[in-house]
């Protein structure tokens, strides 16, 4: 650009320099069009009225004396921001064009219209604010934005409109709370040729996790029609994440999240008489497809990173499909604020409740947080006209009618439901503590009480009586030690794998496929191959609501499942994840849809038809064999290849040797593509026999709950016998070492997936004197775990040292 201020200028002809000139939004639109059109990144063309333009209105129409006395009569109370802003948007709405600048801008949509057969195009009008002493201050979202406007005499109003909406309440609001000079700042306007997304598709596009600050992934959400109802937040959109890392792979799809939103409304063009826009609700197809197609998904995902190199920082983009053409865009691109703001030297996240109340009610805890906040008793989401952002939700239980609730409650209490409701699902997605099957929240708590609900003390939680203080500990990454020892994590909720990114641990030592199946997918494997045999009408109703928009039921398992364990290993790739076959107990499959019919009844389910010998029985072979096509897909579409499986509850060698004959049938070849197959080691026969496991399986993992339980003959559930369930027990003890021992002379590794470490000091140091390889726990142990693993390691150098 040259030295000179001109009026109007090609967006070509603009770079993010130049934000001074034409804003942080038109500055980045002509930056993409200028830079990355090589690199494939579209972005439709157009022209913008600079700052220069924008002072000259205001000062042909002399309106600076009015700014000033509406602002001063705001600053001195004699008017409400109301008033204030009412008033300014009326002088510039009265003024009118000078003759010269209003020929300038026909001028240049004139030659926007020769470029395009000649016709008169439709073309976005959209604000871009901008300082001469602030070039970092885009404002993004403060003014307006006008959709499909045709004609120079539309144009023109929709510039002007533009101009007043400097002053939108929310943008004088907007200064005021950060001390900008409110004259000091200037807006240009870009005008963008419009792509035809009302019978197309947009959304946003992030190329970081805005809610954990994760860059490895790319969040898309797309909705039918024009972009305002998701920017409005208008509408539930459809979701989709995408791993970075294996973006550059052509054969590969690494999309590990698809969510499809509801989409009831649409924003389309009208051919109203005054009206540009319209919005009409979706058909019922629109509701239930997908916006994008898996190769539309990772162009705009490609295009992310793209940008995002360019710049050099997270970016925050909007994107616009042609319905005519078919064609992607990016129409808008701007840094992401929300996560660059946040202090990325922490890791850990931890709350404590300071000095509770009286202790109220308990109830299953969901999630690892606490809120305090004022009860609002609900028992019709669709009566309540008002409810106060920050509010304790209680309710008997909920359903997807309490979702827009749900989102403005800082802590949801339900009376019904476990850790498969509605409730605790919707929470966990929500990040929102819950307390799930209180019994009886409706009848002891009423509307107004003060509480303070608590998720951060283990598997219950509890309702204490009053808000009490709540202290958020943070823990940052260089006070965590490097240890010798592998310190792994537990994982079993995608929703929140991404949460544990910036740990630096050294992988996850344990990701329990029966949560995601049970949270995720909801329904029996075998009820999906054989639906037919279903004989709950309810249950089968819902079964096939769950897998409508699948040709085959079950790909409804196979796509899911993959992509909710394609989370949790991008969480930690290139690093390993082991993941454990399914490990429900025929007690727990039953729960889920159509399990009934297909399970046994046992009186011990601990010691019955689990782990192993479900792989190859007849009664489960059809669904481990969607189990292992899951693995399969994770591994070789989506490309994940740190994944480990591990075969749990494995009794004796001839069954595991039936077992990895299944998995190689169905396209599990232990060695094949670099898989490893590891094994738990929880019954006292894979120690006995330790070298026989060792012939068949890559790794050991100790699962110490069941081989203490085992070892021991103590039902770990038991409160009567609880005293006598002990890791630390002589007889585990013993095997434990011996199995590390036994491993390590054939060269196999051996973990231990547990929480003792991270409670008991003596215990961790016990497994580092034994050689243990990795330890597995809870990300919220991670921390402790290390401090004791490192004095462990430090305590036995120095013991070795002295002999």
């Amino acid at each position: 650009m040259s030295q000179s201020l001109p009026e109007v200028v090609p967006l070509e002809s603009v770079g993010r320099e130049d934000v001074p000139l034409v804003g942080g939004k038109n500055a980045s639109l002509g930056e993409m069009i200028r830079k990355l059109a090589d690199q494939g990144v579209r972005v439709p063309g157009g022209f913008a009225l600079t700052a220069h333009a924008y002072r000259r209105f205001v000062e042909t129409n002399r309106l600076a004396p009015e700014i000033s006395e509406a602002l001063s009569a705001l600053s001195s109370g004699a008017l409400t921001l109301a008033q204030a802003g009412e008033r300014i948007r009326t002088a510039f709405s009265r003024s009118i064009w000078s003759d010269d600048l209003a020929a300038t801008i026909r001028s240049a949509y004139q030659r926007l219209c020769q470029q395009h057969n000649g016709t008169r195009v439709a073309v976005a009008v959209r604000s871009s604010a901008t300082a001469e002493d602030l070039p970092d201050a885009s404002f993004a979202g403060q003014q307006e934005t006008y959709l499909n406007v045709v004609g120079e005499t539309a144009l023109l109003n929709a510039c002007r409109n533009c101009f007043a909406s400097l002053y939108t309440d929310r943008a004088i609001s907007y200064r005021q709370a950060r001390g900008f000079d409110h004259q000091s700042v200037a807006l240009s306007v870009g005008v963008q040729l419009m792509v035809r997304a009302d019978s197309g598709g947009s959304g946003v596009m992030f190329s970081v996790d805005t809610e954990t600050g994760c860059d490895r992934v790319v969040i898309i959400n797309a909705s039918w029609g024009l972009g305002e109802t998701i920017v409005q937040g208008r509408v539930d959109p459809d979701e989709y994440v995408i791993f970075k890392p294996l973006l550059t792979e052509p054969a590969l799809v690494p999309i590990i999240e698809r969510k499809i939103g509801g989409k009831a409304l649409k924003m389309i063009y009208s051919a109203e008489t005054g009206a540009t826009t319209r919005t009409v609700t979706t058909s019922v197809a629109e509701r239930e497809s997908s916006v994008l197609s898996d190769s539309e998904i990772l162009q705009l995902a490609r295009w992310a990173c793209i940008i995002e190199k360019h710049y050099g920082v997270a970016m925050d983009m909007e994107w616009a499909k042609d319905g005519d053409t078919a064609q992607l865009y990016i129409v808008q691109a701007r840094p992401e604020t929300a996560q660059s703001q946040r202090k990325q030297g922490f890791a850990l996240e931890t709350h404590r409740v300071v000095l509770p109340g009286r202790l109220l009610l308990s109830g299953l805890a969901v999630g690892e947080a606490a809120a305090a906040g004022r009860v609002r008793l609900v028992t019709d989401p669709r009566a309540v006209e008002d409810f106060p952002s920050g509010s304790i939700l209680v309710a008997e239980n909920t359903d997807p009618d309490w979702v827009p609730l749900m989102r403005k409650a800082a802590a949801i209490v339900t009376d019904h439901g476990g850790r498969t409701s509605h409730a605790a699902i919707v929470s966990r997605e929500l990040g929102v503590p819950a307390l799930i099957g209180t019994g009886e929240a409706t009848r002891l708590l009423h509307d107004g009480q003060d509480v303070t609900v608590s998720c951060a003390e283990g598997d219950i939680g509890h309702i204490y009586e009053g808000q009490s203080k709540i202290q958020i500990d943070h823990l940052a990454l260089d006070e965590i030690p490097i240890t010798r020892t592998k310190v792994m994590l537990n994982i079993a909720n995608p929703a929140s794998a991404l949460r544990s990114w910036r740990l630096p641990a050294d992988g996850i030592g344990l990701a329990r496929m029966e949560f995601v199946i049970s949270n995720t997918i909801k329904v029996h494997p075998m009820a999906l191959v054989h639906l037919d045999r279903v004989t709950d009408k309810e249950q089968r109703r819902q079964i096939e609501q769950l897998t409508r928009g699948y040709a085959d039921r079950t790909e409804y398992f196979v796509e899911r499942l993959s992509a909710a364990l394609g989370r949790i290993a991008a969480s930690c790739y290139p690093k390993p994840m082991i993941l454990r076959f399914s490990d429900f107990k025929t007690n727990e499959y039953a729960d889920l849809l159509g399990g009934r019919d297909f399970e046994p009844h046992e009186e011990n389910p601990m010691i019955g038809l689990r782990g192993a010998s479900r792989y190859y029985s007849p009664r489960y072979r059809d669904g481990f064999a969607l189990e292992c096509r899951a693995i399969k897909q994770l591994r070789e579409k989506l490309g994940f290849s740190n994944v480990i499986v591990m075969v749990p509850f494995c009794r004796t060698p001839e069954e595991a040797d039936q077992v990895l004959t299944v998995m190689a049938l169905n396209g599990l070849q232990r060695g094949q593509g670099g898989l490893k197959v590891y094994v738990m080691c929880e019954i006292p026969s894979n120690v006995i026999l330790a070298e026989e496991f060792a012939k068949r399986f890559d790794g050991f993992s100790i699962g110490s709950n069941d081989l203490t339980q085992l070892t021991l003959g103590v039902d770990r559930d038991s409160d009567e016998l609880a005293p006598l369930f002990s890791e630390r027990s002589p007889a585990v003890i013993s095997l434990i070492k011996d199995v590390i021992r036994r491993a390590h002379e054939l060269k196999i590794p051996v973990g231990l997936c547990g929480e003792a470490p991270s409670s008991q000091p003596d215990f961790a140091g016990l497994l580092v004197r034994a050689g243990i390889d990795s330890i597995s726990v809870s990300p919220s142990s991670f921390a402790a775990v290390k401090r004791n693993v490192r004095n462990a390691e430090h305590h036995f150098d120095n013991f070795v040292g002295v002999r």
